[in-house]
């Protein structure tokens, strides 16, 4: 539709609209606004790639408004001002929903919320207003429509008018019933509409999958959950773990000689009943306000804690709650009159990417990361921002000298949502991947089947001092005051060269450090000391070996009486430990036949560092849960999982790390997520509440 020199001038045009910097009569401004926002309508809805931040797309919107109410002669037909939205993609049929799906008023600040109060009132006359506030899912809008209790179509927003028929994905979204009790209240045909969402613990857990595989992650739930609607494949859907949340009831139809229901005279009590029926609605999350002063309050206060909510929000909307104002107030041909949605800050912007610099970690991997533009989003000002691996750069085709959409999603690190390519004006540079270690020259190198290049020389400096960090960290050694600023410094000085030189620091040296006097050397010898008696599991995971987790460290721990032994332990042997799989028992085989990891072991044992199982930390053959594998998900209520992961192997049983033919039993919390299904899918694990752990923990 639009060739790479009309993208870059509108979207020029549309940055020099936002700064004021477009020199125009009345009626150029109103063309440029139109153009400007008909392109930006064109790459969100149909190319599904917003080029921009949905304030700004807003702010444009406001500006063509105000100028067409001042001048209604500037207002043309094919005005984005005069519809809902453009495009349909062609891989799913269209249908027409019973009643256009409209945008909603946007507004940012408490005038514009007073401002709209007072449009209410002068519409509602004597009545009084109540209002409803609920959240503003962000998510890809849908509507359902149920005909005889059956749901029979599922259909994507599209243009307002027409949507999409994908019914059968979801149908693949257990929030939503395939059936309703609605008949036996008169109601013969209802449409509902919602969003279609992710929740946030699912869609980090999917990114951290896609991450682990080298793969680029998704870019935020609301992408996610509109791109997992239009998969043809409803197997890969069911995957995803979509949700729902129905937000309102758009048309329904009696059936013959039935009154209406009285649920259905306000909005709140029409969601509440929908709740009560078994329909993902926000009922717990919503609330009414007698006037605007206390809805402004309570978006002040919400905004505050957004984060708490399991899904992502970008706004709160507020509704006139009686049906009857409703009709009353009417629409225009853009949005109802009687809502509106209050926005939250931000938190996409654009920025140009200036430099890549390549991080080294603490098993050698290379990561490269984008430093940028300074760039406010979500109160944050961000500057860097990761790019994974080599591969995320060449799929995304990112130069340096690109303008990037960089987005933040919660409290979640920021990232690269992708270049805008039609800004680029032949300048960018590609981005050249290193072929050497930036902290010590060694070749760097990539095993076929990961993602992340390697520097795999061991005495690298900035992992040595990485490995030791990770060595005195909480989880692990546990060494009080050995935080990283005194691992690094020491190591500067030459006073901490690897891991076991922790049990030879030279603390004469140390003293005459600034900031080290006579109680912070005690306190630090002191905690030194103390970790010599962490328990094998601990050490282990201490020393970094590369897949092993707190959970795989514990169950090696279990398996042996000193660490040396597992000097003799194959492949073979280490995939027969419960939740050790062949690319974890090849990197503790590796690990422990390498002559130097052996001698700093040997070194860790003559400082007096405990390498031993201690029998009184072993598994009682006897206990209640002897010989069974446990793992936890969702949120637990009764107790904490630490502590229950603790009562597991305290009474002999075994904590996995993920769903695997080797566990035996799953328990579950509040919003379980892919695990859960993952569980039910084998047919071979035993799927436990926490009520029923208890009981079989022997603890009442």
């Amino acid at each position: 539709m639009y060739t790479p020199a009309e993208e870059k001038r509108l979207f020029e045009l549309s940055k020099q609209l936002l700064a004021g910097d477009a020199t125009a009569s009345i009626t150029e401004k109103a063309l440029m606004l139109r153009e400007a926002l008909n392109y930006a309508d064109w790459k969100y809805y149909v190319q599904s790639e917003p080029v921009l931040a949905d304030v700004e797309y807003d702010q444009l919107f406001k500006m063509l408004k105000k100028l067409e109410e001042e001048h209604p002669a500037l207002q043309t037909a094919d005005s984005p001002t005069q519809r809902v939205a453009k495009g349909l993609s062609e891989r799913f049929p269209a249908v027409p929903h019973l009643v256009p799906m409209l945008s909603l008023d946007n507004t940012y600040n408490a005038e514009d919320l007073l401002d709209w109060d007072r449009r209410c009132k002068e519409l509602a006359g004597d009545e009084k207003i109540t209002y409803c506030i609920e959240p503003k899912y962000d998510g890809a809008s849908v509507s359902v429509i149920y005909d005889d209790d059956l749901l029979v179509r599922g259909a994507t927003r599209g243009d307002g008018v027409m949507g999409e028929d994908v019914t059968i994905n979801v149908k693949q979204i257990k929030a939503i019933p395939l059936s309703a009790k609605l008949l036996k209240y008169g109601i013969k045909q209802i449409e509902i509409r919602g969003e279609i969402v992710i929740h946030k613990s699912v869609f980090e857990a999917y990114n951290k999958g896609r991450i682990a595989e080298g793969l680029a992650p998704l870019a935020n739930p609301r992408n996610a959950a509109s791109g997992t609607l239009r998969i043809l494949d409803p197997t890969e859907v069911r995957k995803r773990g979509l949700n729902a949340v129905l937000y309102s009831i758009s048309d329904y139809t009696l059936a013959d000689n039935a009154t209406q229901p009285k649920e259905l005279l306000t909005h709140f009590d029409s969601l509440t009943w929908l709740y009560s029926l078994g329909f993902p609605a926000p009922a717990k999350e919503m609330v009414l306000r007698n006037s605007i002063e206390e809805v402004i309050q309570y978006c002040i206060d919400f905004e505050a804690r957004r984060d708490d909510l399991p899904f992502e929000v970008d706004g709160l909307v507020i509704k006139v709650n009686s049906f009857a104002l409703q009709d009353k107030m009417g629409m225009t041909s853009h949005h109802p009159r009687w809502a509106v949605a209050y926005k939250f800050k931000a938190r996409q912007a654009t920025s140009k990417l200036r430099r890549v610099e390549y991080q080294v970690g603490r098993v050698g991997s290379i990561t490269p990361v984008a430093k940028i533009d300074p760039v406010p989003i979500g109160g944050v000002t961000v500057t860097s921002v990761s790019l994974f691996n080599e591969d995320v750069i060449k799929e995304k085709d990112l130069r340096i000298g690109d303008t990037v959409l960089v987005e933040r999603a919660g409290d979640v690190i920021p990232y690269i949502v992708k270049p805008l390519t039609e800004l680029r004006d032949g300048t960018e540079e590609p981005i050249v991947y290193p072929t050497q270690c930036p902290a010590c020259g060694s070749l760097l190198e990539r095993q076929p089947e990961e993602a992340a290049w390697r520097c795999i020389n061991a005495g690298c400096p900035v992992q040595v001092v990485e490995r030791i960090i990770h060595f005195a960290s909480k989880d692990a050694m546990d060494i009080r005051s050995l935080g990283a600023a005194n691992v690094q410094k020491f190591h500067d000085l030459n006073l901490l060269p690897d891991i076991p030189g922790i049990y030879t620091i030279n603390w004469d040296s140390v003293k005459t450090m600034e900031g080290f006097g006579e109680k912070s050397v005690t306190n630090l010898r002191q905690a030194i000391e103390n970790s010599k008696s962490q328990p094998l599991h601990r050490v282990i995971f201490g020393l970094g070996i590369r897949y092993v987790g707190e959970t795989t460290a514990k169950t090696l721990a279990s398996a042996v009486a000193h660490i040396t032994d597992f000097y003799d332990w194959d492949t073979e042997k280490l995939t027969s430990l419960p939740d050790v799989g062949p690319k974890v028992a090849t990197s503790v085989a590796d690990f422990f036949a390498r002559e130097e990891n052996r001698k700093m072991i040997s070194r860790l044992e003559d400082a007096g560092v405990n390498l031993v199982n201690d029998h009184r930390n072993l598994k009682p053959a006897d206990g209640a849960l002897a010989g069974k594998t446990f793992l936890f998900t969702g949120s637990l209520s009764q107790f904490k999982r630490s502590d229950a992961e603790a009562m597991v192997e305290a009474k002999g049983g075994s904590i996995l790390s993920g769903v695997s033919s080797k566990l035996n039993y799953l328990v579950v919390g509040e919003d379980a997520g892919s695990k859960l299904e993952k569980a039910k899918k084998l047919g071979t694990v035993i799927i436990l509440t926490e009520q029923q752990f208890l009981e079989l923990a022997g603890n009442n």
